[in-house]
């Protein structure tokens, strides 16, 4: 669906629960996720607009999620898979009980598995990966400048987006909710001489809460 030459609508969603992660940080590892929850699906598909472009990362869980979206209703024109949209690389702590990685950080008791500059042994830091996930954003809304984009993606590639669009600091975006299946609307507006800008329309709305159909 066009919205103009000036008005680019970012649609995010955060991929399905995961369920087989036996209680450990998985990051990037390609872990399922379960798409069972036919009425939230359903809800979810009927609040995205119709033929717009479909943006996943490469990791499984986006796309099955996307598949279900479309089983449930949602009409995309044209996918693509884009892998600097994936989720943080936790290094040597993928695979690692989540209780354990919080437990080696005494001082930590924020909202992410670890402060936004604390780099992972052999992975990315949230700083990281917000440098990485900007100018992929960046360069898709001047690539489809004036259409809806509905990327499934990842809770800290969503946290990375708020962190563009509201030019906060990437700590400062962690402390974002960003829940299975919920929706945050944010678009681009290019004013041309003006300027351009970001406008942040919801955030983390559950799908079971989304009232009325695209606009």
């Amino acid at each position: 669906m066009s919205r103009g030459p000036g008005v680019t609508r970012w649609w995010w969603v955060r991929h399905a629960p995961v369920t087989e992660d036996g209680g450990c940080v998985y990051g990037q590892i390609d872990v399922p996720c379960d798409c069972s929850d036919a009425p939230a699906f359903a809800a979810l598909a009927a609040r995205l607009p119709a033929r717009a472009l479909l943006v996943t990362s490469h990791l499984q869980r986006t796309r099955q999620t996307a598949e279900a979206l479309a089983a449930a209703g949602a009409g995309f024109a044209q996918a693509v898979v884009e892998p600097d949209l994936a989720e943080q690389h936790f290094g040597e702590w993928q695979g690692r009980n989540r209780k354990e990685v919080f437990r080696d950080q005494a001082e930590w008791h924020g909202f992410w598995i670890a402060p936004a500059e604390a780099r992972p042994p052999g992975g990315e830091s949230f700083v990281e990966l917000v440098a990485r996930v900007a100018p992929a954003i960046e360069r898709l809304t001047r690539a489809h400048a004036g259409s809806d984009i509905v990327a499934v993606v990842h809770g800290g590639t969503i946290r990375a987006a708020l962190s563009l669009a509201l030019d906060l600091s990437p700590a400062g975006s962690l402390s974002f909710s960003v829940d299975n299946l919920s929706l945050t609307r944010i678009d681009h507006i290019d004013g041309g001489a003006q300027g351009a800008g970001w406008r942040v329309g919801q955030v983390n709305i559950l799908a079971n809460h989304a009232a009325g159909p695209a606009a």
